[in-house]
């Protein structure tokens, strides 16, 4: 069920942008001192936290699923997913007049379980465990035809992501490094190919956590790593590098790093406290990077892309 390697170019983020106009939000720019001043740089986050859904992961569904002809939304949407893509998938299909199934683990949050269920989704539960999703999902595509919207390994949702760095390469244009977080990798491919056409001199830098650094390990090998087994607090990071994903960041990333769970921690609560907005851990994890990693920003302008806000307020980190 992979797709094939036609990758998304920047006409692709375009049409995208037209796709999602008036579904998506555009999300606001934050700034904080207090960052700008640990940091020794200008950072500038564009906050996705606020977009529909809570999350970037919105832009991609709205996009790929706007994009179906009648008939083959007709068929009905699938997708797997443990948290945000599930959401977003439910919510654009319902707004572009479809049906949405979502296969989800049977162990999934029950707020995340719940937040499908709302935004019109039927979730069908399997098993934990990549085998027993994906044979699930094809399972239910052999039965009742339905079309499949991966969660990144997919051209439409790459370009979808890639709106969000457009926007913020656009409200702030002289940026000298762009960094999002990369898990499958929609979202740091969508930003690369935004950041290469729009300011092809910037650096464009991944952040991901130590305990699942599939990413950098292959960025350095050049192929493929398998998936770390340890677990993060990142929950949205935790999947493994798409086969597209990987191909455009070997092309356009100049930088994969890697930070610690007690950062991540750390700067997820100093994220509320400071600017008084919701993140989740996965969002705190560039900004993290830029604490533990020599990344030479003293005195550049570094836009950050916090990714989203769904936290179970039972269950904080802290």
């Amino acid at each position: 069920m992979s797709s094939d390697l036609i990758l998304p170019t920047w006409t692709d983020i375009e049409q995208a942008e037209q796709r999602i106009a008036g579904l998506a939000h555009r999300t606001p720019v934050l700034t904080s001192r207090h960052f700008n001043r640990r940091v020794g740089a200008e950072l500038f986050f564009k906050c996705e936290n606020f977009q529909r859904v809570g999350a970037f992961k919105f832009r991609g569904a709205c996009n790929a699923i706007a994009a179906l002809s009648a008939e083959e939304g007709g068929r009905g949407i699938i997708t797997h997913s443990s948290g945000n893509h599930g959401q977003a998938v439910a919510l654009a299909a319902r707004l572009n007049g479809y049906g949405a199934v979502v296969v989800m683990p049977d162990n999934s949050a029950r707020v995340k379980v719940e937040a499908v269920r709302e935004y019109g989704g039927e979730v069908v539960f399997c098993a934990p465990g990549t085998q027993t999703r994906d044979a699930a999902v094809a399972d239910l595509v052999d039965q009742h035809g339905y079309v499949f919207i991966p969660p990144y390994n997919h051209p439409g949702i790459i370009a979808g992501q890639g709106t969000a760095a457009k926007e913020l390469l656009e409200d702030i244009p002289d940026l000298d490094v762009i960094m999002a977080p990369v898990g499958g990798g929609g979202l740091l491919s969508g930003t690369a190919i935004a950041a290469r056409h729009l300011a092809p001199g910037i650096r464009v830098i991944g952040a991901e956590p130590r305990n699942a650094d599939d990413a950098a390990r292959s960025f350095r090998s050049g192929k493929l790593e398998p998936a770390s087994p340890e677990q993060t607090v990142a929950d949205g990071l935790r999947t493994t590098l798409g086969p597209m994903n990987f191909a455009i960041i070997r092309e356009h990333v100049d930088d994969i790093v890697t930070v610690s769970e007690q950062a991540i921690v750390r700067d997820m609560r100093a994220v509320w406290e400071r600017m008084k907005i919701v993140i989740e851990p996965s969002c705190a994890v560039p900004l993290a990077a830029l604490a533990e990693n020599d990344l030479d920003v003293g005195g550049q302008r570094v836009g950050i892309i916090l990714t989203g806000g769904n936290v179970d307020l039972d269950a904080l980190p802290w």
